[in-house]
């Protein structure tokens, strides 16, 4: 059996495809992290420049603000054009530009409405003016804190007054939107005090992210709770979701470390399937496709059986030389990745835990990036093992190269659409389909599968079953097969 598997590696190795195919997928892995390195965070403030804002004052030039039908228009453009005079003035991570583009824009499309208006308010023009320049006096001043304690007090008294009225009513119904608009407003109070407590200036650092997120998903949590005994399946996957983020982005608000971060080696490797898995399938595809067919095809099947083994031995020790291919693939990519993205990046971002929500003991988990990657690859193995079996049996049952690659590929390629339709469509009937059950990575850390009713249990058989029956199928039909005439 060893002398087998050494000759099918041997003539694996002696084809130019596989280093042809290791080459573009090394192209591949440079062209990636060089999009990461040098293009990933390109246009985050190229709304605002001056080519866009040039054409915005050409189009201004033909419009008419004295014309009803160009009033709104005139106001609309007029406001973008103020918002980016304004913006050019700071450094485009400047914490400036987002209350400019927050507060002030508010207010100049205000001023604007009441100077180009049919009936234009000169008065109350210029009170906005002053509010416009209080605001921007602080802004040259640098006092953001100043729009921090605006938010702080604006939260406290949005409470108050929401107490104040849920006191005074007497409807039950009444009384539970109010209590639900109490908790909402006391999230904002909640980030406010968070960003003075943590001097979190304004801006699009990962810091402001990171308390956006944790907004956005204390509130996402806070409505679901609400209605949490009534939750479809799909709201109790998004509430679980949300929960997630929550305690990641809080452990970022906490430890100010940037967890979230993609663009770096540990990003890449911590997507590593989803960057690469594609060439993974295909290179394992395009082995085990040929590693029968190019016998029959060559006719080197009628050498390799008059050897004194038995069938089933030969056909299983290329069974098994596409089991080393998978284990060759995952670790030759990988340590393209890693040696490429430790060029481009340096290794210090691997000393970044991945987090991970852990819903069995609803706690954060801190894990390892390589324990982390180990872990995700093995969750994704079985996407690999059964469209490697389903490539090798078609290699074998038909003795076409061409089909044997194909259809594997084309179906991974439609698994997406398949599960879509059983997710959104709740097909009950399609839960029984090996695309819905073959990623593992649906069950980890106590979270809820693609779809109701599945389970890890329920997917290890379904994916047992196809596996068993593709190689129960493929050395029946190998033994019985007529090489006489090849």
């Amino acid at each position: 059996m060893n002398s087998l598997i050494k000759n099918e590696l041997i003539k694996i190795f002696k084809k130019k495809g596989i280093y042809i195919t290791l080459f573009i997928i090394l192209a591949f892995v440079i062209l990636t992290n060089c999009i990461y390195k040098f293009f990933y965070n390109i246009g985050s403030y190229s709304y605002y420049n001056e080519n866009y804002i040039g054409n915005l004052k050409k189009e201004l030039a033909t419009l008419d603000p004295s014309k009803p039908s160009d009033t709104s228009m005139y106001i609309d453009l007029k406001t973008e054009i103020d918002i980016f005079e304004l913006m050019k003035k700071y450094d485009k991570n400047a914490w400036q530009r987002e209350i400019i583009s927050s507060k002030v824009a508010n207010y100049l499309k205000e001023k604007n409405t009441y100077l180009y208006i049919k009936d234009k308010d000169e008065i109350k023009s210029n009170e906005i003016d002053n509010k416009i320049k209080e605001i921007l006096l602080k802004l040259e001043k640098d006092d953001w804190k100043y729009f921090a304690q605006e938010e702080l007090k604006r939260a406290e008294d949005n409470i108050k007054e929401l107490q104040k009225q849920k006191e005074e009513t007497i409807d039950k119904q009444q009384i539970q939107s109010l209590q639900a608009s109490i908790e909402i407003a006391q999230i904002d109070l909640e980030i406010a005090q968070y960003r003075i407590n943590q001097d979190i200036k304004y801006g699009n650092d990962y810091m402001n992210r990171a308390l956006s997120r944790y907004q956005e998903e204390s509130k996402n949590i806070q409505q679901l709770e609400n209605n949490k005994d009534n939750l479809k399946f799909e709201e109790k996957k998004q509430y679980n979701d949300s929960i997630a983020q929550k305690e990641i982005n809080k452990y970022i608000l906490d430890n100010k470390v940037d967890v979230n971060k993609t663009d770096d080696l540990r990003g890449i490797l911590s997507s590593f399937f989803n960057e690469y898995g594609l060439f993974i399938i295909v290179m394992v595809i395009m082995i085990a496709g040929t590693i029968v067919s190019e016998e029959f095809n060559k006719g080197t099947i009628k050498l390799l059986l008059i050897k004194p083994y038995s069938r089933n031995k030969i056909l299983l020790s290329k069974f098994i030389t596409v089991f080393i291919m998978i284990a060759f693939s995952l670790i030759a990519i990988l340590g393209m990745e890693l040696i490429v993205g430790g060029i481009i990046f340096g290794f210090e971002s691997l000393s970044i835990p991945i987090l991970e929500y852990n819903f069995n003991t609803n706690t954060l988990d801190t894990i390892n990036v390589f324990v982390y990657l180990f872990t995700s690859v093995v969750e994704k193995l079985p996407i690999i093992i059964l469209l490697a079996t389903l490539s090798f049996a078609f290699s074998t049952i038909f003795t076409n190269s061409a089909v044997a690659i194909a259809l594997p590929l084309l179906g991974y390629m439609g698994s997406d659409i398949i599960n879509l339709l059983a997710t959104k469509f709740n097909v009950q009937f399609l839960k029984f389909f090996v695309t819905l059950n073959w990623d593992f990575s649906q069950y980890a850390y106590g979270q809820l599968p693609l779809m109701e009713g599945l389970t890890i249990q329920f997917s290890s058989i379904i994916c047992l079953v196809y596996l068993l029956a593709m190689i129960v199928t493929t050395f029946i039909i190998f033994k019985k097969k007529n090489i006489k005439n090849i």
